[in-house]
């Protein structure tokens, strides 16, 4: 991959995920019996191998420690055809780790994160590559480290588009200041609403959020609903869109698979309408399986998706 040739850049920690699946009704303080299994993860990670899978042309600019978690990442990266090339490696450093339990239903009942690494990415890293930054036709970005992202955010501003997932509640609060300088915003319900300052429950709360959010300068804005669906807004097209398939093995990753789909829309320039089409699809497809990404992840079996599904719409404008 050439900087010539369009492409979409993800910056952000990788984390080697450590999944423990209960199979029967999990009870806590006690041993479960389950399965155990070990992948490559973290957000802006799974949002760049997954934009890979669906063949989109991505750069994943990381931080990794020289272990085997970490050649281990950068393994899965070549496989998929991402490119890590740009990314900081610490000699001697550990590579990010994540331990999760899950219950008989998929949902996270516990967990613990290591990522101290993430902390040595310098502003001067940064520097170094000033030119993949600014070729890149957008940059999606975490909330993982709120002052090296407003360092990005400040000091590449109009040389591209930049993505926010906000990852958590507590991670979006810390962007809010920031919000003006992205060209899109995807939070769920619960981080729209603090983004926003007040409840998302209804049709109408949903609009106003899409209103607050652009009158800040935010382009592009989208808002997962949950099973109600995905709200968007980009100030000439409005509505709800929601797919009325669904099966659900883990819900982990689903958030990183719908941004991707974004990626993916805004890559292959469709209109907002198939953009949350693909996102959802792809976030859909994702939850079907136990892995974080779903090892079948392609543009193919995207588009099998799309066309099997049955989809309910709802414009505003």
């Amino acid at each position: 991959m050439t900087e010539n040739k369009p492409y979409a850049l993800v910056f952000g920690i990788s984390i080697y995920d450590i999944f423990g699946f209960s199979y029967a009704t999990y009870r806590p303080y006690d041993s479960n019996p389950g399965q155990v299994k070990v992948s490559c993860g973290g957000v802006c990670r799974n949002i760049a191998e997954n934009m890979s899978r669906v063949g989109i042309p991505t750069k994943f600019i990381s931080i990794l420690g020289d272990d085997q978690k970490g050649a281990d990442i950068l393994h899965q990266a070549q496989k998929v055809g991402l490119d890590m090339s740009d990314s900081l490696i610490i000699e001697g450093g550990s590579t990010p780790t994540y331990l999760a339990i899950l219950d008989e239903n998929g949902e996270m009942v516990s967990a613990v994160v290591d990522t101290k690494l993430a902390n040595e990415f310098s502003r001067e890293e940064i520097n170094k590559r000033t030119a993949i930054i600014e070729n890149a036709e957008y940059m999606f970005l975490g909330a993982d480290n709120p002052p090296l992202v407003e360092y990005i955010l400040k000091t590449y501003e109009g040389k591209t588009k930049f993505v926010l997932d906000p990852v958590s509640g507590a991670k979006a609060a810390r962007m809010k200041h920031l919000l003006h300088y992205f060209h899109t915003v995807k939070p769920n319900r619960h981080e729209a609403e603090v983004l926003c300052g007040f409840e998302i429950k209804t049709h109408e709360a949903a609009r106003r959020a899409g209103a607050y959010l652009r009158e800040l300068g935010i382009q592009n804005v989208f808002i997962s609903l949950d099973a109600d669906g995905v709200y968007y807004n980009n100030g000439e097209e409005e509505g709800i869109i929601k797919a009325s398939c669904l099966e659900i093995l883990n819900v982990t990753g689903a958030g990183d698979a719908f941004v991707a789909g974004i990626g993916a829309g805004y890559m292959t320039k469709k209109n907002i309408q198939d953009t949350v089409k693909y996102a959802i699809a792809m976030s859909n497809i994702t939850i079907s399986d136990e892995a974080t990404i779903h090892p079948e992840m392609s543009e193919a079996y995207v588009q099998d998706y799309l066309e099997s599904c049955r989809w309910e719409e709802v414009t505003f404008k």
